[in-house]
């Protein structure tokens, strides 16, 4: 599927789509604020943000992905299939550091296509920053430039890459997590409210539903969000936006 011109940061950009899986995987987003204010402090030429904090979203499958590179260099890296035979992209899958283009093609050069590709668009010194919860990296931020990043600003990029990752996917996250996770509304009314310290009871006479209503809300809110208890639950539903 070739790159759309759809920002997911625009406003009501995501307006017309049902669900997650309607919503074109491969993005072209031009400009975006956040991304310019970095580039003031780490000058780079182009960013590639993939992945989501969601079953069958995650970096690697290419289902999200958000870029300012050349449509064209995208959409014949696309329809040759490149991923499956580009060294960095496998290497970049299982790494849990940053990751540089130049070591990785010391030891397995790439393909001649994307060789080729490469050099006409100017794509140089793609850099990778895995973004992680816990041990699974579930996003990825590359940035690419001429000149190849210095130590100080490895170490800034590494910093700023899950800013720039939530600063792009924070829309869909919004939009669709829930979705994705499966929560109700009630689910997430009671664990909203139950972030800001209230007992079931207090939820149960503020939203209507009956204390053991609440109860049964949050503890099925819990088992979606992979959490052992309430705080935990309410820790990941805060971080992965749901709740505010």
């Amino acid at each position: 599927m070739p790159i759309t011109p759809l920002s997911v940061v625009a406003p009501n950009a995501l307006d017309d789509f049902q669900d997650l899986r309607s919503v074109p995987p491969h993005r072209h987003f031009g400009r975006i604020d956040a991304i310019d204010r970095f580039r003031l402090a780490v000058p780079f030429d182009y960013i590639y943000i993939s992945g989501l904090d969601v079953d069958h979203y995650r970096f690697g499958i290419g289902v999200s992905v958000d870029t300012d590179m050349p449509p064209a260099f995208v959409d014949a890296y696309i329809a040759d299939r490149l991923a499956a035979k580009d060294p960095f992209v496998r290497a970049a899958r299982t790494s849990r550091t940053p990751l540089r283009e130049a070591d990785v093609y010391a030891n397995s050069p790439a393909p001649r296509r994307l060789q080729y590709l490469t050099q006409t668009f100017a794509i140089e010194n793609r850099t990778f920053f895995p973004i992680m919860r816990g041990e699974v990296v579930y996003g990825g931020v590359c940035v690419t430039r001429t000149t190849p990043f210095d130590p100080n600003e490895m170490k800034f990029l590494e910093l700023a890459a899950p800013c720039l990752h939530r600063a792009v996917t924070r829309p869909l996250m919004e939009r669709f997590a829930a979705q994705q996770m499966k929560l109700t509304k009630g689910e997430i009314v009671c664990l909203s409210a139950a972030s800001l310290g209230f007992t079931s009871e207090e939820i149960a006479s503020q939203s209507g539903y009956q204390s053991d209503t609440v109860n049964s809300y949050i503890k099925n809110a819990t088992k979606k969000l992979g959490a052992s208890n309430r705080s935990q639950a309410i820790a990941e539903a805060i971080r992965r936006r749901l709740i505010d």
